[in-house]
């Protein structure tokens, strides 16, 4: 993850999002902004839905079949001990590169305030408070609110310095809205606790960094889900608590302002490079942010205005491949899906569904369980000029360099996942020319999604992972190499072709390899629909002096040899054969299972198709057809 705030980028980014001279030339918040939402935010602060003495508003809720489990829940955290995060479990990060323990444990406290805070504002009997406000007291005693990860020096832990991150500033949005719903039932002293522990470990570092008095923090002008994430919980925690309007309409203006770093990373059709997990949590954040403005302005700010906005909020709609099936690229847990709340808040506001919004809640998130619970029935649409289901064949991300193709709803259900991109992508894998194939149900060849994170992942040796790295992907390994990282390993389209029997996407991705004997390197996808669906992946390749090449796919399935070209490859319900031309080459098959800590019940498995001879060229075309049974 790179620190993006130079001076160079931040001027760039100004005159891209034209934002207003001020910052230009004073990189600091426009003074007329900030007076001019001191006129739009009420006089007192505000959260999400209603304090608990309004009962007639609580009542819904209270009779919601979403919400039956809010007190069961609660009642089992009565019987379980807090759970214990010494220092040990702090350093382990550090010390070996495991964080997943200590996450486990401190996760486990912060979801008992959105459970507990939740579950006493339905009942309203205070059963919940004294093991709430003991947890609020356990976690303002903690040294820091910095998740273990992001605190590799330990600074934040010693406390040479205060830097908020995503878990800092999630747990302040949390804390915030709990004392905006409980109000008065939390006592004094628990209050008081709130807002300074607030004050101290995120706003006013937050203040300091955008007025220059502290370092700012890479994500305060970073274009990935960080900075959605850390700026949306900050401004929120900071409208929700802080007494004096003007002081809540400069975190409402750097809001404004800062938010508009994260749309930057989606290319400008949308495409959510980071994989649709961190769609639900990054842009999810960018949904809590126009929330938050909106509501606290009586609707008279809504950065869905700003139609940079509009093309990643439809991800969530246009990125499935079939019902309940996304594409499982970067550091996404195969099998993940959009939010359904998202999406139907998403449609609900871009005016794409008239059906009532239901009512959801999402356990161990406060902020978004009330945001969407309190969003009026007619809360303002926003008008787009877009048919988002204009085409049910395809979904194109050229900016991505991303095609997903489907069969029509009358044919045999198979799609294919094809993507050019680059390999210095927020998230990035080293993925460029790599293809997905779903039939039925079933991801028959996969990208394999992230590995479980640990201090390898996010640092120097990230792509010895062979999920990471371009081996764990259906991508050539070309005179030994793998593809190398950085933007300018790309896959360029060259041509495309879409009609409603067949889609073409030719990539040039010969940049992807640092083999300078490497003239061309071209692979062209053609997606055939109808009775019997295929997809062909064709590689021409030319070097200047004879190399080694060899392709591969990568499956979670079984593989079986049906003869000397040919393999079936079985997954779930849903087998595909694969027919293999080399031209009259030799080649041999090398099966590999890739042996990482992934999320998948499966390791995936990557089958290699090596040329046995070097080459000066050669076209290697694999043709995928389901077996139809």
């Amino acid at each position: 993850m790179k620190n993006f705030s130079t001076r160079r980028f931040f001027l760039v980014a100004c005159l891209s999002l034209g934002l207003p001279a001020a910052l230009l030339a004073e990189e600091k918040l426009d003074a007329s902004r900030i007076h001019e939402f001191t006129t739009l935010l009420p006089a007192s602060p505000t959260g999400f839905g209603w304090n608990i003495t309004n009962r007639l508003a609580w009542q819904p809720l209270t009779k919601s079949a979403a919400f039956a489990d809010a007190i069961p829940d609660a009642e089992k955290i009565l019987r379980t001990p807090l759970a214990e995060v010494p220092d040990s479990l702090f350093l382990e990060f550090t010390q070996n590169g495991n964080r997943t323990r200590w996450q486990n444990a401190e996760f486990e406290r912060r979801t008992r305030v959105a459970k507990l805070a939740l579950a006493e504002v339905l009942e309203n009997r205070e059963r919940f408070l004294p093991e709430l406000e003991k947890t609020i007291a356990s976690l303002c005693a903690e040294k820091t609110w910095v998740y273990s990860a992001h605190d590799r020096s330990l600074a934040n832990f010693h406390g040479e310095e205060i830097v908020p991150d995503l878990g800092a500033t999630g747990l302040a949005a949390e804390l915030a809205e709990a004392d905006f719903i409980l109000g008065d039932k939390l006592s004094p002293t628990t209050r008081e606790l709130i807002r300074k522990n607030i004050r101290h470990r995120v706003l006013d570092p937050f203040r300091a960094m955008v007025e220059g008095r502290q370092k700012e923090a890479f994500w305060l002008r970073t274009p990935m889900n960080w900075n959605a994430v850390c700026v949306a919980n900050t401004v929120f925690a900071a409208l929700a608590l802080e007494p004096a309007r003007a002081e809540r309409a400069w975190f409402a203006t750097a809001g404004e302002h800062f938010i508009r770093y994260s749309l930057k990373g989606f290319t400008p059709d949308g495409y959510c490079a980071e994989g649709v997990g961190y769609w639900n949590y990054g842009f999810g954040h960018n949904l809590l942010m126009i929330e938050t403005l909106r509501r606290a302005t009586s609707g008279k700010l809504d950065l869905f205005n700003d139609p940079a906005a509009i093309q990643p909020a439809l991800f969530c709609l246009r990125a499935e491949i079939f019902p309940g099936i996304f594409p499982s690229i970067a550091d996404c847990t195969p099998g993940s899906q959009p939010s359904a709340s998202l999406k139907s808040y998403v449609s609900h506001r871009l005016g794409l569904s008239s059906d009532p919004f239901p009512i959801f809640n999402h356990m161990g998130d406060l902020c978004l369980t009330m945001m969407l619970a309190s969003l009026e029935p007619d809360a303002a649409v926003v008008k787009i000029d877009q048919d988002v289901n204009a085409s049910s064949l395809r979904s194109f991300f050229p900016g991505g360099g991303v095609l997903i193709s489907r069969t029509a709803k009358n044919e045999f259900p198979m799609a294919v996942v094809l993507k050019g991109g680059h390999n210095n992508e927020p998230h990035n894998h080293n993925d460029v020319g790599s293809f997905s194939v779903v039939v039925g149900k079933d991801m028959i060849i996969c990208d394999p999604g992230g590995e479980v994170y640990t201090a390898r992942t996010f640092g120097a040796h990230r792509y010895d992972s062979k999920v990471l790295s371009s081996f764990g992907h259906a991508v050539p390994v070309i005179a030994g190499q793998l593809e190398k990282t950085g933007a300018d390993a790309r896959g360029v389209i060259i041509a495309t072709n879409f009609t409603a029997a067949a889609d073409t996407l030719k990539l040039n991705y010969r940049s992807a390899y640092a083999v300078p004997s490497l003239e061309k390197l071209e692979r062209t996808f053609i997606f055939q629909r109808g009775a019997t669906p295929s997809l062909v992946v064709q590689d021409e390749v030319k070097f200047s002096a004879t190399k080694t090449f060899e392709t591969a796919l990568v499956t979670w399935g079984k593989i079986k040899n049906v003869d000397a070209n040919t393999i079936e490859i079985k997954d779930g319900d849903s087998t595909v054969r694969v027919t293999i031309d080399t031209g009259g080459r030799a080649f041999q098959l090398k099966q590999m299972t890739l042996d990482e800590e992934v999320h998948t019940p499966r390791q995936p498995v990557r089958l290699g198709i090596a040329l046995d001879d070097k080459i000066s060229s050669a076209v290697i075309r694999l043709q995928i057809v389901p077996v139809v049974k």
